[in-house]
């Protein structure tokens, strides 16, 4: 069985980080930025740079050149490269969803956070600068004191807002103000990314059984028939998604551990035990095929029955973390039974990287998805496990001052 603390697991994960990153380092554009690889690692001409990847691949090679991977400062710097100029509005501030969508989101912005800690711990050259602008426009665009949540997006000028507020972009935004908070040492963020946590899992999630919504109207109330008519939406899907119960479930964790004993509300162990059995009672081998459906309509049926790697990933993470917390054999368990699932259906040794999406019966499949854009999830779980739950990552792997 898969022992998450055994030195023989720690050198797989190892090579298993570096295998990733020779796949990933395909990815860095000629004019910048990196792009969308397929299922050869090969850059898609057809689509543009986009900003969530860029950033999280500039997180990914943050932290392997943290880890003493050659060549991954130089493709770090690449990528703050892209998030300074490329992707940046020098005129209105902020960044673009894209280079050729100008609208502006709290989903990318949250990534460039995480980017730009990362590289700020890995010593990249501006990023600590560009950390300090983009923690700048997340409080003054997206973050809401009033009801301790984030807007959605904006157009370009910053002049209109989307009439939608997401689970997701606000989750991320957990994952980067941790991040921030650890790395600038400024504990606002830590405390910020409580009061989301608080809201969507302690007390919205709470109510749905831990059936988390993921849309919202402009006043925080629950659409459950949001794009019912777009189930397989790789962002804003119909229904709720399994996946981010696991990852909420392990940012409840990490949170805990970043706030310490004084700090943490005895909810965050309690709610992270309940996401992650709800996601193994309603989600796991939920339409008798091996694996978690991406989502479940409001009967816990399975809607989007293909299987996301990222939802693998992050079950991987899930697991370990609650192991790490509780030291409980159940968990080892179930991480066990999550990288065997992912070494014998995720994981391509032919080609590199993992499927990002498989039908029920295991194979290949692009309902969602298509290629393999995406090093950051697989990349966490092959790293996370081997880490204390605080601080955030990169911080845990930075150089202790000279």
């Amino acid at each position: 069985m898969t022992n998450p603390d055994s030195a023989e697991h720690h050198e797989w994960l190892t090579a298993e980080r570096s295998r990733l990153f020779d796949f990933a380092s395909a990815a860095r554009g000629s004019e910048g930025g990196f792009g969308w690889l397929d299922d050869a690692g090969n850059p898609d001409p057809g689509r543009p740079v986009e900003t969530w990847i860029t950033a999280r691949m500039t997180h990914v090679f943050s932290l392997a050149h943290l880890l003493g991977e050659p060549e991954a400062a130089e493709l770090a710097d690449h990528g703050i490269a892209a998030l300074v100029d490329q992707l940046r509005d020098s005129e209105h501030g902020g960044w673009f969803t894209s280079t050729v969508d100008t609208t502006k989101g709290a989903y990318e912005h949250a990534f460039v956070v995480l980017a730009t800690s990362s590289a700020t711990a890995a010593e990249r050259p501006g990023a600590a600068e560009l950390l300090t602008e983009a923690l700048r426009v997340v409080e003054s665009r997206f973050w809401d004191d009033q009801v301790g949540l984030g807007l959605e997006s904006w157009d370009r000028a910053w002049t209109t807002t989307e009439s939608y507020r997401g689970a997701n972009s606000n989750m991320h935004l957990v994952e980067a103000m941790l991040a921030a908070g650890d790395v600038t040492g400024e504990r606002i963020w830590h405390q910020r990314a409580l009061r989301i946590a608080g809201t969507l899992i302690d007390e919205v999630a709470r109510t749905h059984g831990w059936r988390l919504p993921e849309h919202f109207t402009p006043a925080w109330e629950p659409e459950p028939d949001y794009n019912s008519d777009r189930p397989h939406d790789p962002f804003r899907p119909h229904g709720t998604t399994v996946g981010h119960w696991l990852e909420w479930s392990r940012l409840l964790l990490q949170l805990e551990a970043s706030l310490g004993e004084e700090e943490s509300p005895n909810w965050l162990i309690s709610d992270a035990r309940n996401l992650f059995e709800a996601a193994i009672q309603h989600g796991w081998h939920a339409d008798g095929h091996p694996g978690f459906v991406y989502t479940l309509d409001w009967q816990d049926r399975p809607q989007v029955r293909e299987r996301m790697h990222w939802v693998t990933a992050e079950a991987v993470l899930t697991a370990a973390a609650l192991h790490r917390r509780t030291a409980e054999s159940y968990y080892q368990r179930w991480y066990a039974t999550f990288w065997d699932f992912a070494r014998t259906r995720h994981i391509d040794y032919g080609q590199g990287s993992w499927h990002h999406e498989l039908a029920p019966d295991g194979r290949p499949s692009t309902t969602v998805w298509a290629g393999k854009p995406d090093a950051y999830h697989a990349y966490q779980a092959a790293l996370f496990p081997t880490l204390p739950l605080a601080p955030s990552a990169a911080t845990a792997l930075r150089p202790a001052p000279r």
